[in-house]
């Protein structure tokens, strides 16, 4: 018998699904053949690499390595079929998301400089939930995402993704008559008696995080307004409430924004992208893009300006 990627597909599908029959449906294969194909492999490797238990079929140890070498391989054969047909039948479009960050700004700018030969389209939307969901659809190619700590977003392939901000806290807006709006900073238990605006996308568990944060904080937040992010702004202006917002934001008119003592809340930037729809090159290209678009308006806060500076283990890695 001759190794082929079949095989390999199956005992990671097998290892996946946990199951023979769910491997085969997924495969779609009967779950004879998958069981014949799967006692073949094993004869030829020399062992058994699944055992069947009450709750699935378990990896042995040496299904376990098997497994682990099968994803590497398969990972690279994939990524080799997608560059290829990126090569052959590459889009002149490329259609990026983000989410409302102060980057916005010089995201097109910063990608078409390093993709001339593309137009850039951009998506921006307030939930990380909802770029996931264009990802998945294919609606978008790429996209930089926010992801809450504690209120992660699921992505799954063909959508893969690398850290672009492992880890930055965000800020809180008030209005700059607010008693507390001269600190360098705030503790969120003194914001026990505000009126708070719900972070807009609150389908990505933000709204979730802030309400485990202030609970945590020994309160329960008074979220009294819905207002998309622009909207928020001025109700914060005109000290109708309070909201959490990314650190890069520059205070508008009327309004400060400061960060929380003991960073309750924190998020990591993330880019994911299709790999059936970029090659590994302008993936890279679109990951720069997206870093120099984010550096260009970290002054844009002085107050974050000073952390971004003192901490350079939250900086992207090129």
């Amino acid at each position: 018998m001759d190794l082929d990627l079949r095989h390999l597909r199956m005992v990671c599908a097998i290892a996946e699904t946990g199951s023979v029959t769910k491997a085969a449906a997924r495969l779609g294969l009967s779950q004879p053949a998958i069981t014949s194909q799967l006692h073949q492999l094993e004869e030829w490797v020399g062992g058994n690499l699944f055992v069947r238990t009450r709750t699935g079929a378990q990896p042995t140890p040496l299904g376990l390595q098997v497994i682990s070498r099968a994803r590497i391989v398969l990972h690279e054969v994939d990524a080799l079929v997608d560059d290829l047909r990126m090569a052959t039948s590459p889009s002149s479009t490329l259609n990026l998301g983000c989410n409302h960050l102060a980057c916005v700004a010089s995201v097109v700018n910063r990608v078409s400089e390093l993709l001339p030969e593309r137009t850039v389209c951009l998506r921006i939307e307030p939930s990380t939930a909802q770029l996931a969901d264009a990802l998945t659809h294919g609606w978008l190619d790429a996209a930089l995402m926010g992801m809450i700590e504690g209120a992660e977003v699921a992505l799954r392939a063909p959508v893969v993704v690398r850290t672009l901000i492992p880890r930055h806290p965000i800020f809180v807006a008030l209005s700059a008559a607010h008693p507390l709006a001269q600190r360098t900073s705030i503790r969120l238990e003194e914001l026990e008696h505000e009126r708070w605006i719900s972070p807009p996308g609150a389908d990505d568990g933000s709204l979730a995080a802030l309400r485990a944060s202030c609970r945590a904080a020994g309160f329960e937040p008074d979220i009294r307004y819905d207002a998309p992010s622009g909207a928020g702004r001025l109700l914060v202006a005109a000290g109708h409430g309070v909201r959490l917002v990314d650190p890069t934001w520059p205070s508008s008119e009327g309004t400060v924004t400061l960060p929380l003592a003991g960073e309750p809340q924190v998020a990591r930037l993330v880019v994911a992208w299709r790999r059936d729809r970029l090659s590994a090159g302008v993936a890279a290209a679109v990951y720069r893009g997206f870093a120099r678009a984010f550096q260009d308006h970290v002054d844009d806060n002085p107050t974050f300006s000073q952390w971004w500076d003192a901490h350079p283990e939250s900086h992207p890695v090129f």
